[in-house]
């Protein structure tokens, strides 16, 4: 540690020394620092190689006042190839004091077995590898880092923000060294943005991979600030704070127009007969009405039009060395689709590799790839990444984003429960709303997910929340209100409708989310039981529902949390927003858009009054038997019988 600190002293100072002009901000605010797993024949002639190529990308940036170098060294059986690259705002002093930092954090993977590693801070990015890997244009592992603020004027702030980047989207290709800095003013401030490519790219690479970023750096919206980023090599980035110098701001609008003669015209006819269209339509409605009624297209349809991005596709045997075969000391869990792997690519990046349960009678191997290819484009900060699969005989393989801190219900039991203070519940149950919300409105089809529960919301290094699993069942058909299919729930999330007579809509989602969120509050597993005042057992929703009819919605609070650190009126609002999820009717239930309405809103529900779930109302009503017989196939005897007891 201390000849760490004491080389990454000497670089910063070398490089301060080495240019002229004073150091301003080489902005040095770590993303990224990852080292593979993976060997090289020769160690000496490795670090040889190494340091010959690192060597080089210093002479490049100071004698040539490069913002972007390449450096190879191959001699010997241990070759290495280097990138590094600089945002363009920065001065040539700063550039070089960010690649002696990156240089620095970089020989943390200075072993026998990292032949290769990438270091990517705010103001630059530094990599090598043992095989040559600058025409890469794009790899699995691409991230994004959102700020944790949302901005005051929120939708105002997100179409602007939106659109700012998909201009440059568009003109970061066209312009020479493939960066754009731009600023543009909104209300209260301004957004300032960048976007910049590896010199490697081509003008069609560049787009390519910039149009991912920008997907991607759309989920933090409307935080005031994200950014995306790919290995090889490009970047966005957005703020409402600046980070650079206006001075530095590039106008784009030509670059806009370039090449678009014809797309006006396109623009312009296609409005004009869309006038046209719509006149027609207005004559002819009314006579259409009288002979027959609308048809509802189906939602499906619309996904046919939409351009969708494929998956990634893995190879068995890298994903097999980077689970170690599969070991069970990788092993990070097991769910209802499989088993969930610790996995190091060879690139460094760690990912969680989900292998799936195979054989014939598993629902998600028809098609698998074309669905694969759906869940890959849903992108939502608050939604686990799937960056690819892999197919091979009888074996499905998922490959997601790597979260750090494992799934919610770590902190709910165990050694870690109580951990999480208020702030931090808070921000998880609004994040898995906002992600809910996205699955159920935002992406080009509904998704249901059908089995929403604390298992299976991931939290990152920051503690944000992630849902994981979505998409892992049949899609909602559009013209469908509901659809009789397998049971594919957990005890004490699952909505009665559907556990008991296979009722699905994205209600069903909202039910589940509710008993999360009663979890997050309480501390406790929706199965636990308690014996209350009578002598009679009671599972966590009929508890937190007759504290709610008594005016104690804080008795039911975990005990860990310090008082004097939540608000009383805040999670008493959020306790009558998790029982308006569980009514008893769907319908009654809110949208999951209307839950994150209500969570970011100060004001309170006074005028909404939640009405009682359905397992005090229906189920203690019907008989074992009768309930039994109108399950089906869906469910065994004992579950059934299960639900029963959570009304007693």
């Amino acid at each position: 540690m201390q000849f760490k600190f004491v080389a990454l002293t000497f670089l910063v100072f070398w490089s301060r020394w080495s240019f002229e002009g004073a150091v301003g901000d080489p902005q040095l605010f770590l993303l990224v620092s990852e080292c593979s797993g993976f060997g090289v024949p020769n160690l000496s002639n490795f670090y040889q190689n190494l340091n010959a190529s690192f060597a080089d990308l210093r002479a490049q940036v100071s004698n040539n006042s490069k913002h972007f170098a390449t450096a190879q060294s191959v001699t010997g059986t241990s070759p290495v190839y280097a990138m590094f690259q600089c945002v363009n705002y920065l001065s040539i002093t700063d550039c070089a004091t960010c690649l002696a930092a990156a240089a620095a954090e970089i020989r943390n993977c200075y072993t026998g077995t990292n032949n290769g590693a990438r270091v990517v801070y705010d103001g630059c990015f530094l990599r090598y590898e043992s095989d040559d890997f600058f025409r890469e244009t794009t790899l699995a592992g691409n991230s994004m880092s959102c700020g944790n603020q949302t901005a005051v004027e929120a939708t105002a702030f997100s179409t602007s923000t939106q659109q700012l980047l998909m201009n440059l989207q568009i003109a970061t290709p066209k312009i020479t060294g493939f960066f754009a800095a731009t600023k543009t003013q909104v209300i209260g401030g301004a957004i300032y943005a960048i976007a910049q490519c590896a010199e490697t790219f081509t003008r069609d690479t560049c787009l390519n991979c910039l149009s991912i970023e920008q997907s991607d750096i759309q989920g933090c919206l409307p935080n005031t600030n994200g950014r995306a980023f790919d290995p090889p090599g490009c970047f966005m980035r957005y703020s409402d704070t600046p980070f650079f110098a206006d001075n530095q701001t590039i106008d784009i609008s030509p670059f806009l127009k370039q090449g678009g003669s014809m797309r006006k015209w396109v623009v312009i006819g296609g409005s004009v007969a869309g006038a046209l269209l719509a006149g027609i339509l207005l004559i002819l409605l009314p006579w259409h009405k009288r002979f027959q009624s609308p048809t509802r297209v189906p939602r499906g349809i619309i996904l046919g039009a939409t351009e969708l991005k494929d998956a990634t596709k893995y190879r068995y045997s890298d994903l097999k060395a980077a689970t170690k075969n599969f070991s069970e000391k990788n092993k990070l869990g097991e769910g209802g689709f499989g088993t969930v792997y610790k996995g190091t690519m060879k690139n460094g990046k760690v990912v969680a590799v989900k292998k799936l349960l195979s054989g014939k009678g598993n629902n998600i191997d028809d098609n698998f790839e074309s669905e694969v290819t759906l869940i890959s484009n849903v992108h939502h900060k608050n939604l686990v990444r799937l960056l690819g699969y892999c197919s091979k005989g009888q074996d499905r393989i998922l490959v997601y984003e790597y979260m750090a801190n494992n799934s919610l219900d770590k902190f709910l039991s165990g050694k870690i429960k109580g951990s999480l203070n208020w702030r931090q519940r808070y921000d998880i149950i609004l994040g898995t709303a906002r992600g809910l919300a996205y699955l159920h409105e935002d992406f080009h089809i509904p998704i249901i997910h059908r089995d929403i529960k604390s298992g299976n919301i991931l939290l990152d290094e920051e503690f944000q929340p992630k849902i994981s699993d979505f998409g892992l069942v049949k899609l909602l058909p559009g013209d469908q209100s509901h659809l009789s299919t397998r049971f594919a729930g957990t005890l004490g999330y699952t909505a009665p409708e559907y556990a008991l007579q296979g009722q699905l809509s994205e209600k069903a989602d909202t039910y589940s989310y509710g008993i999360v969120v009663l979890e997050i509050i309480s501390g406790q597993k929706s199965t636990d039981v308690e014996v209350d005042d009578d002598g009679y057992e009671e599972y966590l929703l009929r508890r937190a529902w007759k504290l709610y009819e008594k005016g104690m919605h804080l008795e039911l609070v975990d005990k860990s949390l310090d008082p004097n650190n939540y608000d009383a009126e805040e999670v008493k609002k959020v306790i009558d927003i998790a029982l308006l999820c569980t009514q008893a009717s769907a319908t009654m239930r809110p949208a999951m858009s209307e839950v994150v309405v209500q969570l970011s809103s100060n004001d309170l529900l006074e005028h909404l009054r939640p009405l009682m779930p359905y397992i005090f109302i229906e189920m203690k009503l019907r008989p074992q038997k009768e309930i039994c017989a109108s399950i089906g196939s869906s469910m065994t005897n004992d579950t059934a019988s299960n639900y029963i007891a959570l009304a007693r």
